[in-house]
């Protein structure tokens, strides 16, 4: 009969030994203070936007609470058509400086949407192409320069940009297509665009990049050329980078104020001529804040200006972010 394997003693465990080592529990120690930092830092950081947007919310609210204010500047002659002078239709106007003041946010809306869509229908296809090109079609070293030089422009001043949109831009334009203001929707968009198309050429080249290399080798060896491989696979798979990228850019475009201030005329005109000169919501808080009566009617409309902006970019960015979730969980073969 064989032995039995003798089987080595377990000694019991004494009483602390049960316990983590020094070293392990430090460690732990320093995770969890390092997690509360982080934790820390990002509430500060959304504390920070509550607390602009409670400050700027509480100087606009005398529109609501103040009879005084509300009598020179109610929603009705912000937003409805008001007359203008003896036997003339209604109008809107921004005229916030006169015997009898005129603070009709349409105008600002009309040139806000000009200035935003010239931009935007010339940056979007500018930085996708060539965030399509970098990543896809140019050899090493030319995207090796490219890239740097694009993303330059995101590090020139804006009132440079604007200095340009307004000493070279605009002469140009108007002796090309004969515009009858030398300052307008067109200037300030394309002069715009020049800060608009480093942001989505930057979110886009990445997120081409990220792209896995199988997806191109998988349409070639189907038998798809460069171009089909790149616009039929990898720019629709990086459609959710791409789009973040464009809402970043029309975030940037619809905020801007120096160049559109340099370069629009600031003529608070309802046209929907992109010839005409125009204002904006920003320009015009930049260009009237310094100048008004604190605590008056006009001072109470510009803080609402900056609700206005406020809420409109928070509600395009939730609806880009949802709209970004149901393009991935398509994409992944989950239900929209």
């Amino acid at each position: 009969m064989a032995e039995s394997a003798s089987v080595p003693a377990i000694a019991p465990l004494r009483r602390g030994e049960d316990r983590p080592l020094p070293s392990i529990r430090r460690r732990q120690l320093r995770e969890a203070a390092i997690r509360g930092v982080i934790t820390l830092i990002a509430l500060t950081g959304i504390a920070a936007v509550v607390l602009i947007f409670v400050f700027v919310a509480r100087e606009a609210l005398p529109l609501l609470t103040d009879p005084e204010v509300r009598g020179e500047a109610s929603f009705g002659k912000l937003f409805l058509p008001q007359v203008l002078r003896p036997n003339r239709p209604p109008g809107f106007m921004w005229q916030p400086v006169s015997g009898v003041p005129k603070y009709s946010m349409i105008p600002l809306f009309v040139g806000t949407l000009k200035v935003t869509a010239v931009s935007m229908l010339v940056s979007v296809p500018v930085g996708i192409a060539a965030a399509l090109f970098a990543s896809e079609f140019a050899p090493p070293r030319l995207r090796e320069v490219l890239k740097p030089v694009i993303e330059l422009l995101a590090g020139i001043p804006s009132v440079v940009l604007g200095f340009f949109a307004l000493m070279v831009m605009a002469t140009w334009l108007q002796s090309a297509f004969g515009f009858s203001f030398r300052l307008n929707a067109v200037v300030a968009g394309l002069g715009l665009a020049l800060t608009v198309i480093p942001v989505i050429f930057t979110v886009s080249e990445d997120a081409l990049q990220a792209v896995p290399r199988a997806y191109r080798e998988a349409s070639l060896a189907l038998g798809a050329t460069r171009w089909e491989t790149a616009f039929r696979v990898v720019l629709p798979a990086a459609a959710p980078g791409v789009l973040a990228g464009v809402v970043l850019g029309f975030g940037r475009s619809i905020g801007e104020t120096m160049i559109v201030l340099m370069a629009s005329g600031n003529a608070a005109i309802t046209s929907w001529s992109l010839g005409d000169s125009v204002r904006t919501l920003p320009a015009t808080i930049a260009a009237e804040m310094g100048e008004v009566v604190f605590g008056g009617a006009h001072y109470s409309v510009l803080f609402f200006i900056g609700v206005e902006l406020f809420l409109f970019t928070f509600v395009l960015n939730a609806l880009a972010a949802g709209f970004v979730k149901r393009l991935v969980r398509r994409m992944s073969g989950g239900k929209a």
